[in-house]
Order: C-alpha cells, then sequence, then structure tokens
C-alpha cells in the first residue's frame, strides 16, 4: 500500500473539463505560477518570498486522463532538509466512476515520514479539495494571491498563527 500523499474526490463535470481545469494551473494554485502549464516538456515555478520555491516539468499530459509533474527542484524554509520536494512527482489520474469524474491527485514521494507532510497535506488539500474543485465545478478557483500567500504559507508551515 502506498503512503504517499493521495487525496481525491468526484465532480459531475466531465473528465475533459476536470483535465483543462488542472492544466490551468494559474486559476487554482496561485497567480504568481511562471511559466506554461499546459504543454508536454514544458516547465513552471511556483514561488512564495523566503518560504517556498519549487519548479516543475510537465511529464505526462494525457487530455481527460492524467497530468504529472516532476518536481525539478524545491525549497521550503520550514523543513530541515528545505529541498524534500525535488525528485518527487505530482500527479492527476482523472477517471469515469457511475457517471462522474473521480480526480485522483497524488505527491508520489511525499511519505508521513517526511517532515514538510502534514503541512503540506493540509496545503495541497486547500488547494486541490477546495480551490481546483471549485474551478472544475462552479469554473472560479480560490488560487493564492501574491498578497496574503506569504502568511498563509507561514501560517500552514506553523511558524504564524492562521489568519482568522
Amino acid at each position: 500500500m502506498s503512503t504517499d500523499l493521495t487525496l481525491s474526490f468526484t465532480v459531475d463535470q466531465s473528465p475533459e473539463e476536470a483535465f483543462a481545469a488542472i492544466t490551468d494551473v494559474r486559476a487554482w494554485w496561485s497567480g504568481t505560477i511562471e511559466g506554461p502549464t499546459d504543454r508536454l516538456g514544458a516547465e513552471f515555478s511556483y514561488s512564495v518570498p523566503d518560504i517556498h520555491r519549487s519548479t516543475f516539468r510537465i511529464t505526462e499530459l494525457e487530455p481527460a486522463r492524467r497530468v504529472s509533474w516532476l518536481v525539478l527542484d524545491a525549497w521550503l524554509s520550514f523543513t530541515e532538509d528545505a529541498e524534500e520536494w525535488a525528485g518527487t512527482t505530482v500527479t492527476f489520474d482523472l477517471s469515469e466512476v457511475q457517471g462522474r469524474t473521480l480526480v485522483r491527485f497524488t505527491h508520489v514521494g511525499l511519505s508521513p515520514e517526511q517532515e514538510c507532510y502534514e503541512v503540506c497535506h493540509t496545503a495541497w488539500g486547500q488547494y486541490v479539495l477546495g480551490s481546483l474543485r471549485s474551478l472544475i465545478e462552479s469554473g472560479a478557483g480560490r488560487p493564492n494571491s501574491f498578497e496574503g500567500q506569504a502568511e498563509l504559507e507561514a501560517a500552514l508551515a506553523g511558524t504564524v498563527p492562521l489568519p482568522r
């Protein structure tokens, strides 16, 4: 049994609609993403100053079926091993189940033994189960904007309290 971080949800929208939302990373994760997020082999980066930086390469892009990103490099200010994400893979698998679409997110290589796991589980949960799901279902995600993003990530990392 895999211990990789895994999240899943089902939606009424088609796998094609879910795929389009997943590849529109700025619409559900962060408006500060740099680089193309919808082309095989493309590289994009995510950054929150002084907290988190990572670069991804799109290694799989199967319309209505699968999206996969290899983490080329990473830096997390809140873990002893700041490069804990480097070499891991983020994957979205789509399948039709009883007329609905199952979206399965897996961060392969991120397991409970790692320092980032709890914080990253919470953060990915907000982005995937909250913002991405909302984007698929309603056409409106809840990505972080640059303003407030650092505070949110710091709160998730436990360095400041969560805003109320």
